[in-house]
């Protein structure tokens, strides 16, 4: 356990990309199986431990910590795991801390009720580090800045191999990932993808500076809208079927309307869309359908799924993905023309003979559920990750709406020293602000700084981690479409909201009133 506590408390502490992925080789090279894998699904978001919960440890916290000072100690520390760390009384000896794979194999086959007085044992042997990533580890929160892409990218790096070839086999494999280990270390045989139906590592675009443009011959481009859904991957392979977001997590079982019938031995790659009548949702609908485990067949009528095709990567065992994008495109229409699959489509290829010509159309399109553009290179090859040339994604330009910061609150990790997260509202017609949304980026590190002074000098109010603050500051925020909500006091919500720029010098009773957001609606 104190080598995984290390790993997390040096992990905080390193910035750079460099730095991270020699402490991570470090700690594959040094440390056994399973450990090593234990630790790597928990850094991928691949281990969850179902009764470990944070309501837990605050319990086991408030059995041997006043309540009162563990109220204001968590106020203060802004984190849980490290305001139980270190508040813990220690009992240095009184136990024999476990290692990763002991502490996972424990928590997951002790009763629920057992669990506390486990968890408070290991606690009393525990330095404050090694309780602080013990619940990190439990809980899931690791919040130490490695994705699962940085930590795939270290594995491979340790193996000497492209991180893609990690990705290929990531999901043919299960936590602790001994097949995979023995593979990359040898002489272990590599995994057998045949009958996985494995994700493929998707290819994404760089967004288009129109600049670009002056360089970009659109000859050699293709176009289609960009929907405002989320992007999937559909395998069938070997009598098997499944779905995978586009961080290669399988999320078949919430989405079985758009499964069930399906008969397929291709992978292909789509947008997945909320569509009545054969018009695209509001993002706000396909919402109310992801991250559940189970939906009702109420849910499953009234928001009906679909998925846009816009690639076919592999067709009856055969990889396409080296084909160009236009021959792609070919082998796509044609599977779709002699399968015809329900609840899915084709995506739409935009003619056009000038940029001016595109930009046209970009602008016009004002259609529910279009983000705007994707250009993508005839004689582009399928590449994972996000190569520089052969695919732009060309957005609208977002919405901007000048609002009164109201309310900040404390972040998490590095910035949960900092107001770092704002509620921000427009005028109403009575005079008085009613909040619209939420945000917490888009600012640069100097201006959290000022933005965090400026909360602490004009607070007004405190609220436990949040205060409330003199109605003075304009905030010009920027988001990607609005849509009516019933959950919220000012009956809209906001796409993607982020602060693009404080504006210091702007009265706050020249901000924006809720009216003028009511107009951005798009249509009943």
């Amino acid at each position: 356990m104190k080598a995984f506590a290390d790993l997390l408390d040096s992990l905080v502490f390193q910035h750079g990309r460099n730095g991270k992925l020699a402490l991570l080789r470090r700690y594959l090279r040094d440390t056994p199986d399973p450990d090593r894998g234990w630790a790597l699904a928990a850094l991928t978001g691949d281990l969850s431990l179902r009764q470990a919960k944070p309501a837990l440890v605050r319990g086991v916290a408030l059995e041997r910590i006043d309540e009162t000072l563990f109220a204001l100690s968590y106020d203060f520390v802004g984190d849980l795991a490290e305001t139980v760390a270190l508040i813990w009384p220690e009992r240095p000896g009184a136990n024999r801390v476990p290692t990763v794979s002991e502490l996972i194999d424990t928590v997951e086959t002790t009763g629920k009720s057992e669990l506390p007085s486990l968890l408070a044992g290991w606690f009393d042997a525990m330095t404050a580090t090694e309780r602080w990533a013990t619940i990190k580890l439990i809980t899931g929160a690791l919040r130490v800045g490695v994705s699962a892409r940085l930590a795939k990218t270290a594995l491979a790096q340790h193996a000497g191999i492209e991180t893609d070839a990690v990705e290929e086999v990531w999901h043919a494999v299960e936590p602790p990932y001994l097949e995979l280990l023995a593979w990359l270390d040898g002489p272990g045989e590599r995994p057998d993808l045949s009958r996985s139906a494995a994700f493929r590592p998707v290819m994404l675009a760089h967004p288009l500076d129109e600049a670009d443009l002056e360089t970009l011959e659109p000859s050699d481009f293709r176009a289609e809208w960009k929907w405002d859904g989320i992007r999937v991957q559909i395998v069938g392979e070997s009598d098997r079927l499944r779905l995978y977001s586009r961080s290669g997590d399988e999320i078949g079982p919430a989405f079985p309307d758009l499964l069930e019938g399906l008969d397929l031995d291709v992978t292909l790659d789509g947008e997945l869309l909320v569509m009545r009548d054969g018009a695209v949702a509001p993002f706000a609908d396909l919402q109310k359908r992801l991250n559940r485990k189970t939906v009702s067949a109420k849910m499953q009528a009234s928001h009906p799924v679909h998925v846009r095709l816009y690639d076919i990567l592999a067709e009856a065992g055969e990889d396409l993905r080296l084909l160009t994008f236009d021959e792609r495109r070919g082998r796509l229409e044609d599977w779709f023309d002699r399968t015809r699959p329900s609840r899915l489509d084709l995506s739409e290829m935009v003619p056009f003979t000038t940029w001016d010509d595109l930009a046209v159309h970009r602008a016009e399109n004002t259609a529910v559920g279009v983000e705007g553009l994707m250009l993508k290179r005839g004689e582009s090859s399928y590449v994972p990750g996000r190569p520089k040339g052969p695919w732009f994604k060309w957005k609208r330009d977002p919405e901007l709406v000048d609002a009164v910061l109201m309310y900040a609150q404390r972040g998490h990790g590095k910035r949960s020293s900092f107001y770092s997260d704002y509620t921000f509202g427009v005028w109403r017609e009575d005079g008085d602000l009613v909040p619209v949304g939420k945000a917490y980026s888009g600012f640069t590190d100097d201006e959290l700084k000022q933005l965090d002074k400026w909360v602490r000098d004009h607070t007004t109010e405190r609220f436990g981690p949040v205060r409330a603050v003199e109605q003075h500051l304009v905030l010009e925020v920027a988001f990607e479409g609005l849509q009516p909500s019933t959950r919220h006091k000012s009956g809209v919500a906001m796409r993607f909201p982020r602060i693009s720029r404080i504006r210091w010098d702007k009265p706050a009773a020249e901000a924006d009133v809720l009216a003028t957001l009511e107009t951005m609606l798009p249509p009943a």
